[in-house]
């Protein structure tokens, strides 16, 4: 999904810094952009729930097509909707090539797939929203791996505190795999899943 807003504005529009290089921005300016920007502005029901689901969105640059087609899968699923759809959020193509470390972020991650620069299980896929299974391994292509951004990658530099447990990453040789299928606890997206999931329910 291409979004032309600039980053640093959109952080301050949700409330939230979207990358790490959004997050001095955000820091100086936390309040939403534009003239009333600091303004206190009582939010009905609606736009709080609105709010929360546009992080959502946002934090794995989807569309909204797409982030209601994760609401109706986890809606039909076992268990909390709220905390399997984060789950079958982060089971992407993208989402896990971003966690692994593979990429600086979930930007980058989706135009780098798209790209093909991976393959799963041997074999190129250019699919952002492919869903991955436990047992399936994540790979950057052979001939993509002198390139700048997987150089830099291997050195563990996009890597910022513990690496998600339910992934084995081996940086140096670009590839990880998914050992099991992500809690929600150790999803490190900020949300409160219950609201996003009152906005389609209303």
């Amino acid at each position: 999904m291409n979004n032309s807003r600039p980053k640093a504005k959109l952080s301050r529009a949700l409330g939230i810094p979207l990358t790490r290089k959004c997050v001095k921005y955000f820091e100086r300016r936390p309040f939403p952009p534009g003239v009333h920007g600091r303004g206190r502005r009582k939010s009905s029901d609606y736009q709080v729930r609105l709010l929360e689901k546009q992080r959502l969105r946002h934090q794995y640059n989807i569309s909204e097509v797409q982030m209601r087609a994760a609401y109706d899968a986890a809606h039909k699923a076992e268990g909390k909707t709220g905390e399997t759809m984060v789950t079958l959020l982060e089971r992407r193509l993208d989402a896990t090539v971003f966690r692994a470390g593979f990429t600086r972020t979930i930007y980058q991650a989706r135009q780098l797939v798209v790209h093909g620069h991976f393959t799963v299980d041997g074999k190129k896929v250019d699919r952002p929203g492919y869903k991955l299974k436990p047992g399936q391994v994540i790979e950057v292509k052979e001939t993509s791996r002198q390139k700048p951004p997987f150089q830099i990658a291997a050195t563990g530099t996009h890597i910022d505190g513990p690496t998600a447990p339910y992934l084995s990453t081996v940086l140096e040789e670009l590839r990880t795999t998914v050992i099991r299928a992500p809690q929600r606890t150790e999803v490190p997206v900020l949300c409160d899943e219950q609201l996003v999931v009152e906005y389609y329910a209303r």
